[in-house]
């Protein structure tokens, strides 16, 4: 006989954006869950063109380029491709990354990632960075997205690191008032609600009028892909009922099981 699946009779709302839930929607559900996708935020390309092509033009002036985000790699390296057909075009830049996701995307373009450190967040990425000994009059190329903070910024400059930013795509919102799977959120719930940003916590707390629950809706328990979008719920004021062990689907995945066996 075989073993029941593990989310088998289990509702997961799940908040990525919408084309970034396909591979999480497909992990539950071969665990057997229903999911319920509650795309609260989009991600699309952003970049300015002149301060893009100044920085594709000087890519040999920089010794680090630092991605935060996987989507800041797929849109860096789309653009990169546009104009150059060779990696090594990139020549001797050294890569540092946050997450496991993101140094994933890296890698995936057979490149080696230099600085990741254990702990996905800004602040450990500067740590490690500056343990380098490598920063002082560094010029290190930041990819970013609309709403990166700037911490890191500081920090690196701090070290006297010379920075230049590229914000190559924008994070916005979505309006989930009259999406069907939010109207069967709120009537039914969810045994759990997944969160793998901070932004979609973000967009989750400015919406809460639209994902109100209804008196019988099962309460889901709230879970988060890593410490940075721990820090944003508990800020916001949402519970934080597990939490990935490093940040990577995978890991949700497998804290969401735990958590509900337990």
């Amino acid at each position: 006989m075989s073993l029941p699946s593990p989310l088998a009779g289990r509702r997961i709302a799940v908040t990525r954006a919408r084309e970034q839930s396909p591979e999480l929607t497909a992990k539950l559900t071969t665990l057997g869950a229903e999911v319920i996708e509650l795309p609260l935020i989009t991600v699309s390309k952003e970049i300015d063109k002149h301060v893009l092509h100044d920085v594709l033009s000087e890519l040999g002036g920089y010794d680090w380029i630092v991605f935060t985000s996987a989507n800041g790699v797929r849109y860096f390296f789309d653009e990169f491709y546009r104009i150059y057909d060779d990696v090594r075009s990139l020549g001797l830049l050294r890569f540092a990354a946050v997450g496991d996701a993101t140094a994933k995307a890296i890698t995936d373009q057979h490149i080696k990632v230099e600085c990741m450190p254990k702990v996905a967040t800004a602040d450990a990425l500067a740590d490690d960075l500056i343990a380098t000994g490598s920063l002082d009059s560094a010029k290190i190329l930041l990819i970013t997205g609309n709403l990166n903070r700037p911490d890191l910024v500081q920090r690196l400059e701090d070290a006297r690191a010379i920075i230049d930013q590229l914000q190559v795509y924008k994070t916005e919102k979505t309006d989930l008032s009259g999406d069907p799977a939010a109207a069967e959120f709120r009537a039914r719930g969810a045994d759990a609600i997944l969160f793998a940003s901070s932004s979609a916590v973000q967009s989750f707390v400015d919406q809460a009028a639209a994902l109100v629950l209804a008196k019988n809706a099962t309460r889901p328990l709230a879970g988060s892909i890593g410490p940075q979008t721990s820090e944003t719920m508990k800020k916001l004021g949402l519970p934080v009922d597990f939490v990935a062990k490093t940040p990577s689907l995978d890991a949700l995945v497998d804290a969401l099981v735990k958590r509900l066996k337990g």
